[in-house]
């Protein structure tokens, strides 16, 4: 089994920063790809950042700029780091790895972390 854990979700101000954590431990795996969504109340579940292997990165466009993913291969983990924050920021983030075990491949989710920015 797989498990994928986040952490450092919290409450800020508008302007400042938070660093979202996220590991995923288990069973021996390949990470293909490790990504970021998240979900604000009443809206669908969007896709924040994603790195794909050790360097690809790609943002969904109202984060470009301000929020940088990062992994680290040797502890299975990547970071989200968020600067200038905003209130639409306001959402819980979910991280997503991407894994093949044994040849297969599936998706594993985190069960999220709250994320409030206020103005």
């Amino acid at each position: 089994q797989v498990q994928v854990v986040e952490s450092g979700g919290g409450l800020v101000q508008a302007g400042g920063s938070l660093r979202l954590s996220c590991r995923a431990s288990g069973t021996v795996f390949k990470i293909n790809s490790m990504s970021w969504y998240r979900r604000a109340p009443g809206k669908q579940r969007e896709l924040v950042a994603i790195v794909i292997g050790d360097d690809t990165t790609n943002y969904a466009d109202s984060v470009k700029g301000r929020f940088t993913i990062s992994r680290d291969a040797a502890k299975n983990t990547v970071y989200l780091q968020m600067n200038s924050l905003k209130p639409e920021d306001t959402a819980v983030y979910y991280c997503a790895a991407d894994l093949t075990i044994d040849l297969w491949r599936s998706d594993w989710w985190g069960r999220g972390t709250q994320v409030t920015v206020s103005s």
